[in-house]
């Protein structure tokens, strides 16, 4: 008599890492962050176009301490990265930080003393979006591989510093063959 003929129908059998993970991942809440450029499209990703709120992420919150993911959009200048570190050390963990542009990945065309050459200087980054600026069809499909990384994370003492494949995969955000369609 094999496990499913013994179990009645409709039991859902999972780990609690794994139901803890999904709960995570569908309950995110970004902290508004939006520093140049890149926070229009940060906003318009928000819209009725594009919806965030399909993934449980309609509502933008105004406080560090009810948000877990830091979206930064934008060039991160010396005055404000204070700031930033203020905000992302107020935020309840688990939190994440996604760096939305060129500019908050690597500093873009601004090379010099005011910017900060990667938000990575000031807090530890999960996923990196390039583009100037990226489209909204491209953080969405940033967040939705921000949310692969988070259900593939550990909880408590299991919980590995190492980046698995699927973390690593997703460091760099590329535009998937459906998100290229919606780009043309």
């Amino acid at each position: 008599m094999g496990l499913e003929e013994s179990l009645p129908s409709g039991v859902l059998l999972t780990t609690v890492e794994k139901l803890a993970g999904a709960a995570r991942s569908h309950s995110m809440w970004p902290a508004t962050f939006g520093l140049a450029c890149c926070s229009i499209e940060m906003m318009s990703t928000g819209a009725g176009r594009f919806d965030l709120a399909r993934f449980g992420m309609e509502v933008f919150r105004p406080s560090p301490r009810q948000a877990d993911l830091m979206i930064v959009a934008g060039r991160l200048s010396q005055k404000m990265a204070p700031v930033l570190r203020q905000i992302y050390d107020q935020m309840p963990e688990p939190k994440w930080v996604l760096a939305m542009g060129v500019c908050a990945s690597s500093g873009g065309m601004f090379n010099n003393y005011a910017i900060v050459q990667g938000v990575d200087h000031i807090v530890p980054v999960d996923i990196y979006l390039p583009g100037c600026p990226p489209r909204p069809e491209m953080l969405l499909d940033a967040i939705l591989k921000l949310h692969e990384q988070v259900q593939a994370t550990k909880l408590g003492v299991n919980r590995q510093n190492e980046i698995t494949e699927l973390e690593a995969a997703a460091l760099v955000a590329e535009p998937t063959s459906a998100m290229k369609g919606l780009l043309r």
